[in-house]
């Protein structure tokens, strides 16, 4: 059995081994989030402890429809705050400390998303692959915001058993997206942002395609204009990049995914659970 020391400072447990890996998986516990065995009296880190060594690399299982419900009905009982220069200004930050590696995750993933090493095809096939290479860039992400161990090949996560609900969670966003905008401007732009969590939730949560993109709109509906400030915040800053030079969009561009990715951890990690703690 386990105590650790929760993001709030707070001591959680004692819990079981199986319940701390499980809150690793879910990223509210890290390498880096403090912890005392049961009988001991000393702190140590989390990754300190040969137990749970490969711990943050296991995938959390697919989640049933009935708990992805479950979480939906708890997430949608709270309320939250978001602030658009803290999760930009935490985005910086954290490219700021790896750099190439963010940035050059983010090329690459919007490159073989937009299918441009398909020529001819590269379109057609942008429909398939662009939801997954959307959806594995957002698990590298919240990874390095975790505090977790991270490699580029995390880009190609979405390839995994969240597949399916990624493709469908693309096409169909895309779809009514278009839809919106055809009939009326202001449809497109309201589910457009709506929607602006539904691929961390399928990547991160596991959630059908469905379940997140209703859980993402409903959300988002309760402080609509709030995340829409930050969608139209981040946009600008892609036109400043592509005003500054070519790299200056790959850079924007990465801010902004990261920025979106810090406003889901406040809204759907604000739990009492243990989250990341800097020590």
């Amino acid at each position: 059995m386990y105590k650790i020391i929760g993001a709030d400072g707070r001591v959680y447990g004692p819990v079981s081994a199986e319940q701390l890996r499980q809150w690793m998986a879910e990223g509210r516990a890290s390498f880096q989030t403090r912890v005392q065995k049961e009988g001991g009296t000393e702190w140590v880190l989390l990754g300190s402890l040969p137990e749970f060594a490969d711990a943050s690399t296991v995938a959390p299982p697919p989640i049933a429809t009935a708990e992805a419900r479950r979480q939906a009905r708890e997430v949608l009982s709270q309320d939250y705050r978001i602030s658009v220069g803290d999760c930009i200004g935490r985005a910086w930050e954290l490219i700021k400390r790896d750099f190439w590696f963010l940035v050059g995750a983010s090329f690459v993933a919007g490159l073989i998303g937009a299918g441009g090493f398909i020529p001819y095809l590269g379109a057609v096939a942008s429909l398939i692959i662009g939801g997954p290479m959307m959806g594995g860039l957002s698990a590298l992400y919240l990874k390095k915001i975790r505090g977790q161990s991270a490699s580029f090949g995390d880009i190609f996560l979405g390839f995994g058993s969240a597949f399916g609900s990624l493709i469908g969670a693309y096409l169909i966003c895309i779809l009514l997206i278009t839809v919106g905008f055809i009939f009326c401007i202001l449809p497109g732009i309201y589910l457009a942002v709506s929607w602006v969590f539904t691929i961390p939730l399928v990547i991160d949560k596991r959630m059908g395609f469905w379940d997140a993109m209703e859980l993402s709109r409903k959300v988002v509906t309760k402080h609509w204009w709030k995340v829409f400030g930050l969608v139209i915040v981040l946009g600008l800053l892609g036109i400043a990049g592509l005003l500054v030079c070519i790299v200056g969009v790959f850079v924007a561009c990465a801010i902004g995914q990261i920025a979106i990715l810090y406003a889901y951890e406040d809204i759907f990690h604000s739990r009492p659970e243990p989250r990341v703690v800097i020590p």
